[in-house]
């Protein structure tokens, strides 16, 4: 068995989610989930199909970011998997309780926008996501000034209204 990181590009300012499921069904599904939760989204999806024929299956509003998903699936090459490449100004939170319902979905590896790596290992059969390395480690711990930081972005999007934890 080979391990390997591997590095997946997708478009500047965009989200991914990468998750395993167990139907080819999946690709319709998170499609009709999209239009559905944000319609005006702008999205990419590409599923790696893992019985015959093998291929990688595709959907989406947005020719790059179809692309975007469907370089990030080849590269993994892990089978059952699909990767959701979001648009700008779309954010996981938006979809990911309904990706999550999704009854093809297993389970989500990630949702972020951070530069991603995933650790894949690789046998005769195929390929399978063992884990992922999303973002950078932590360089310190927060302040009180990047608390307050933090507390101002969240409202800033409209996802929290009073002080976290304070009077």
């Amino acid at each position: 068995m080979d391990i390997e990181a591997v590095r997946l590009s997708y478009s500047e300012n965009c989200n991914i989610i990468v998750g395993q499921s167990h139907f080819i069904k999946t690709v319709e599904d998170i499609a009709e989930i999209m239009a559905a939760s944000v319609p005006a989204a702008r999205y990419g999806l590409a599923f790696n199909e893992a019985s015959v024929p093998c291929l990688v299956r595709t959907a989406g509003n947005e020719p790059v970011l179809v692309e975007d998903a469907t370089r990030c699936a080849r590269a993994a090459g892990a089978g059952h998997t699909f990767y959701l490449v979001l648009g700008q100004g779309v954010f996981p939170i938006n979809v990911l309780d309904r990706i999550k319902a999704c009854p093809e979905v297993c389970s989500i590896h990630c949702a972020t926008g951070n530069p991603l790596e995933l650790i894949v290992a690789r046998t005769e059969q195929g390929a399978g996501i063992l884990g992922v390395i999303d973002g950078s480690s932590p360089k310190g711990v927060e302040t009180d000034a990047d608390k307050r930081d933090r507390e101002a972005m969240l409202r800033k999007f409209g996802y929290k209204f009073g002080l976290c934890g304070r009077d």
